[in-house]
């Protein structure tokens, strides 16, 4: 597709086809959390990381293996522990004794799709060698680079309430997840559902893909086709350029979050079945790709006020311009 061609209706319509389909399989698992679902598709059209953040027990890894579980691609988990070492997770040279050679095992991270469960009881040492192929998709292990399979996608958890034993993520890393999501607890009737649905068997052992990793490379393509228009393209700068003036924030949004929050819309709006983003897409993913990105203040964090609630309030202060 050439470069400023808008999609297809065709590929538009293949885009929204494969996120229903990708909804309804991953529904098979996760009771309710359509948003969240939504979003993780999301995700994918960019290429993008997921950090998976909230209190045990709300579905975070099944989740993750659910998403996995829909695509077909290699899948890998690493669980953190305080004595994960950077090369259990990148691989290591060891010595063949069969061809007399050094030769490349590679760790867990060379593969498609990646869970990194309770990602912040790595020591930063650890967490440091996640940076490299987050950003460049791709691992040096002894002066020797070895690309990553594309796709290539991490989902990360972490438990925000239990801190002991555990190190906080620099923002470099935060800086690099497209999106911070969080399950919660679900309502009544999605409860309910889920003791029936979990009472004879387990659906994620039976879970199947539903999505090629070519196709999934397609639909990418087409994600990054979705028309922004100048307005759009205004209001999104507006927004991040806002985080950055806000006396409630002593760090504001990075030029990457900038790029991922129209990446995020683009594929947004596609998933949706239109070609074009509306400034509603930007909205809806503001708080999930920028919050995590910016810093309080002492004082307003002392006053109660999250980054959530202050990128809200942002939202209801930055114009949008009509075309």
């Amino acid at each position: 597709m050439k470069r400023n061609e808008r999609p297809s209706e065709q590929n538009v319509r293949q885009m929204k086809q494969a996120a229903d389909r990708f909804k309804e399989n991953v529904g098979r698992v996760i009771v309710g959390k359509s948003d969240v679902v939504d979003l993780c598709f999301v995700a994918l059209l960019c290429e993008g990381h997921i950090l998976l953040e909230d209190v045990p027990g709300t579905g975070k890894t099944t989740l993750a293996k659910a998403i996995a579980r829909s695509m077909e691609g290699s899948f890998r988990r690493i669980q953190c522990t305080p004595d994960l070492l950077p090369s259990d997770v990148t691989g290591i040279h060891y010595f063949n004794q069969k061809t007399g050679e050094f030769e490349f095992r590679p760790g867990p991270i060379v593969a498609n799709i990646v869970l990194v469960d309770e990602i912040n009881r790595a020591t930063p040492r650890t967490q440091s060698c996640f940076l490299e192929s987050m950003q460049e998709r791709q691992v040096t292990a002894d002066l020797e680079t070895v690309m990553l399979p594309r796709p290539f996608m991490l989902l990360a958890t972490q438990n925000p309430v239990e801190l002991e034993g555990t190190f906080a993520l620099p923002e470099a890393q935060l800086d690099r997840f497209l999106l911070r999501l969080s399950l919660g607890y679900p309502t009544v009737a999605e409860e309910s559902g889920m003791l029936e649905r979990f009472r004879d068997d387990q659906p994620l052992e039976v879970l199947k893909s539903v999505l090629s990793t070519d196709s999934l490379e397609s639909l990418q393509a087409t994600s990054r086709t979705i028309c922004v228009s100048e307005p759009v393209r205004d209001y999104i700068t507006a927004v991040c350029r806002a985080t950055r003036s806000d006396p409630s924030l002593r760090l504001g949004a990075s030029p990457r979050a900038t790029l991922a929050l129209q990446q995020a819309s683009q594929a947004l709006a596609g998933t949706g079945g239109r070609d074009f983003v509306t400034p509603d897409d930007v909205k809806r993913l503001a708080v999930p790709v920028l919050a995590h990105r910016v810093l309080l203040e002492t004082s307003a964090s002392v006053h109660g006020l999250t980054t959530a609630a202050a990128i809200e309030k942002l939202l209801s202060t930055v114009p949008v311009r009509v075309e």
